[in-house]
């Protein structure tokens, strides 16, 4: 559990960038090198890299070099963490609003 807790906070600090979420969007349609992915970005590469980094570091994407190429590729099997968290979180608050409609329920049921 301690794990999966601390996969899920490195997966929510790479997604908690506007930079690395448009990063993640574009490798959505399939994957790039890396000197295109920095140019639609107003930045310079050593910054737009650390970007790359902490997506990597955080297994969101993976980089392959060939020559002199790095190409990005997005982990999609990595963002099912996030899918499982939030699957997790829309459970426990459907059970809190059950039970707090069966609460009311009851309530006005007794009333009458």
């Amino acid at each position: 559990m301690a794990q999966y807790s601390v996969e899920v906070d490195g997966v929510f600090v790479a997604l908690a960038d506007p930079t690395r979420r448009d990063v993640i969007r574009r490798l959505g349609r399939g994957p790039t090198s890396v000197g295109e992915l920095a140019a639609e970005f107003p930045m310079t590469l050593p910054s737009f890299m650390k970007h790359v980094r902490t997506l990597e570091s955080n297994g969101l994407i993976r980089t392959v070099k060939a020559g002199r190429v790095r190409t990005c590729v997005l982990n999609r099997e990595r963002l099912q963490l996030v899918d499982n968290w939030l699957d997790e979180q829309r459970r426990i608050w459907d059970d809190r609003t059950d039970r707090l409609e069966r609460f009311v329920t009851d309530l006005q049921e007794d009333q009458q």
